[in-house]
């Protein structure tokens, strides 16, 4: 979330704007905005609805959920919800037209989207 905000200013150069979703509650998704120092818009994607429909979902399995309750992540509280779904992690650069020009998406949250796929992809458009 760092990485993109540094390249937000070309981004906006280019005409774009760039926005995170997360399943978290507005309050946990407002806190990650402040805590990151992000001046682009954190959507709460509550139950994950938006991430379901790009096929992003899946379930935590539940070795997992008691490794993340012995760190003291309750992840039914950051997302208001009791399911223990998540999304991978997801980029999407979209058109003006609706269209998905790039899309990433990995199981290994530490990997993302290079900055400079999305600035290609906004100046090829």
């Amino acid at each position: 979330m760092k990485a993109y905000q540094k390249i937000l200013p070309e981004i906006m150069r280019l005409g774009a704007s760039l926005l995170a979703i997360s399943p978290q509650s507005p309050d946990k998704s407002q806190a990650t905005l402040l805590k990151n120092f992000l001046q682009y818009e954190v959507l709460s994607d509550l139950g994950n609805l938006v991430a379901r429909k790009y096929g992003l979902v899946y379930q935590v399995p539940e070795w997992v959920r008691d490794l993340y309750l012995s760190y003291g992540v309750d992840l039914p509280a950051f997302n208001a919800d009791d399911s223990w779904e998540l999304p991978l992690a997801g980029t999407f650069v979209i058109g003006s037209d609706g269209r998905i020009l790039v899309s990433y998406a990995d199981s290994d949250a530490r990997n993302r989207l290079e900055p400079q796929a999305i600035l290609d992809a906004l100046r090829d458009r």
